[in-house]
């Protein structure tokens, strides 16, 4: 169990199954036709997600974590992902949160984070990337509170709602490693 920050309510996080993919279906689809946080723009059927839940096993550097409250209802999930398919950007992650409407600001996401990030300890992975639509102020809270930082924007780079919306770029390096030690000739 881990207990939020803000709220005395305990947080269960566990590896997301098929068990949860109604759930998951219902919030992401609750971002899709309410919020321009994703640039999806049609609803998924919970069939048409299972690919994309297959897709992260409970080891690996591609992980899936959901939270539940104590009723045991979805309080939110987080994913990491490959962020490019070309090999050499195997070490390289693409991460997202989500959290239910009425979990937000209670220390989900943090939750959530706290126990990706753990779970990524053992593996080979160098970096993660969150692109974040703009504005989101939690979002850029939360993801600056991890260690994150901004990289740039793609100015209104996705069109939704009938208005242009940019995504700022925000990397997080994971491991000990020195980051001079990335530098060209060292």
């Amino acid at each position: 169990m881990v207990r939020s920050r803000r709220e005395p309510t305990e947080v269960q996080v566990k590896p997301g199954t098929e068990a949860d993919l109604e759930e998951l279906t219902a919030l992401y689809n609750h971002y899709i036709v309410e919020t321009p946080i994703t640039f999806d723009t049609r609803p998924f059927t919970s069939g048409e997600r299972l690919p994309w839940l297959r897709s992260h096993p409970e080891d690996g550097p591609h992980r899936l974590l959901v939270a539940r409250g104590p009723d045991q209802g979805l309080l939110g999930y987080v994913t990491s992902g490959p962020l490019r398919p070309k090999a050499a950007y195997s070490t390289s992650v693409e991460v997202s949160v989500y959290c239910a409407p009425d979990a937000g600001g209670k220390g989900v996401g943090t939750a959530l984070y706290e126990a990706l990030f753990k779970a990524l300890e053992g593996e080979d992975v160098h970096r993660a990337y969150a692109g974040i639509t703009q504005p989101n102020d939690a979002s850029v809270r939360l993801h600056t509170r991890f260690g994150f930082r901004p990289l740039g924007t793609y100015h209104e780079v996705g069109r939704k709602f009938g208005r242009y919306w940019d995504i700022t770029w925000y990397e997080k390096r994971l491991g000990g490693a020195d980051p001079e030690a990335d530098a060209p000739g060292t």
